[in-house]
């Protein structure tokens, strides 16, 4: 499927689901007669937006035309888009510059030093596809299995949609999982037209479908801090906040900070025993 194409399915699917998720109560409309289908009907979009039905129509079908800047913005009100939503909108119709090309593979020295001297606190370096390009000894230990894993799959939206060790690890998975994969479409708008990108998601949409599912529903995210709780086999609860560290263009690190006691503990025994 060409880029152009492939983006305007997905600005079509994008629109549609958050078109579903608004009632009429929520613009002060009256509920009418049985609908169809969930949310605000086309015309209803176009009206409130302030735009023709049948350019709306054709817009939400991903038909090749132009929206300016100030309509997309009319249809982002309208819908109640938060700003990751509103910046995938800009993006999926040809508003967005160009994502900045970075070496996404390479960490250099100086930011390996960096996570070494973290000590305890377990800390990853991820690309944009969610790849872990580098990390500390406390991250190792802590997720042995996804830093061992093949290169294609060190990956930690790969592994805990498909790794049952990991998965049982994260409590409130469904919630973070959920988290992610919207992180991750916010990210992907941004590099479409990369064969990789496009591999990655079809190999695991082939692989699990639960990430099938909730690539479907189109939902967008800015990375951002976490309160995360994983249960360890041995160790019991371990609770960390995550802190999301630009060091280049899609390029971040990841540190999770012990937020108890018990945890710090917890995490000095278990980098000690990996020695």
């Amino acid at each position: 499927m060409a880029v152009a194409t492939a983006k305007r399915a997905d600005l079509s699917a994008f629109l549609r689901t958050r078109r579903e998720r608004i009632t009429p109560e929520m613009v002060d409309l009256a509920p009418g007669p049985r609908r169809r289908t969930p949310g605000l009907r086309r015309e209803e979009v176009a009206q409130l937006a302030g735009v023709g039905v049948t350019w709306y129509t054709w817009l939400e079908q991903g038909r090749p035309i132009n929206a300016s800047t100030q309509v997309l913005d009319a249809i982002a009100r309208t819908l109640r888009l938060d700003s990751a939503e509103r910046q995938h909108l800009y993006r999926l119709a040809g508003h967005a510059e160009d994502p900045v090309t970075v070496d996404s593979g390479h960490v250099t020295p100086e930011l390996q030093g960096i996570l070494d001297r973290l000590g305890d606190m377990p800390a990853v370096v991820s690309n944009g596809r969610c790849d872990a390009l580098a990390w500390n000894d406390a991250y190792a230990a802590l997720f042995p299995e996804l830093v061992n894993a093949p290169e294609a799959e060190r990956n930690s939206l790969w592994q805990t949609c498909l790794n049952p060790a990991l998965s049982a690890m994260l409590l409130n998975r469904d919630q973070e999982l959920a988290r992610a994969v919207a992180v991750f479409r916010s990210a992907y708008s941004r590099h479409a037209d990369d064969p990789c990108w496009q591999d990655f998601v079809r190999r695991l949409s082939a692989e699990s479908a639960e990430f099938a599912r909730l690539w479907a529903r189109q939902d967008v995210a800015e990375p951002g801090p976490r309160a995360k709780t994983f249960k360890h086999a041995e160790l019991g609860q371990l609770r960390f906040s995550t802190t999301s560290l630009t060091a280049v263009p899609e390029i971040r690190v990841i540190v999770y900070t012990p937020m108890d006691d018990a945890t710090r503990s917890a995490m000095s025994k278990l980098v000690g025993s990996a020695h």
